[in-house]
């Protein structure tokens, strides 16, 4: 089983930055990823990272966001630069066997989520 904990959320004004982390034990090879669900919205795929490295960005970051990983230290980060009031969202961690995964389905641990609000 693995266990997944965000951190880094907060509020920030448009045009900020964040950085999230997500904390893994457990075995994670296969794919990481950060998803976010905004209010009445369902949750969507941001980034994917795969353990051979692939990276995967949905279309609507558009170079804002990069997700990276520190096998190291166990833990996978979004670095969020030009935030938009649309990007506010709760915004978790998930882990799929599979590399290179983008379908939700594919996801089988989830973390508890971090919230980003960005205000304008």
């Amino acid at each position: 089983q693995v266990q997944l904990v965000e951190s880094g959320g907060g509020l920030v004004q448009a045009g900020d930055s964040l950085r999230l982390s997500c904390a893994t034990s457990g075995r994670t090879f296969g794919a990481m990823g950060w998803f976010r669900q905004a209010p009445g919205k369902q949750r969507e795929l941001v980034a994917v990272i795969s353990t051979g490295g692939s990276i995967y960005y949905a279309d609507f970051v558009q170079g804002r966001f990069t997700i990276s990983r520190d096998n190291a230290k166990n833990t996978v980060f979004l670095q969020m630069n030009s935030l938009k009031r649309e990007d506010t969202a709760h915004y978790y961690c998930a882990r799929s066997p599979t590399a290179g995964a983008v379908n939700i389905q594919a996801y089988d641990s989830w973390g508890q989520g971090t919230q980003v609000t960005v205000s304008s």
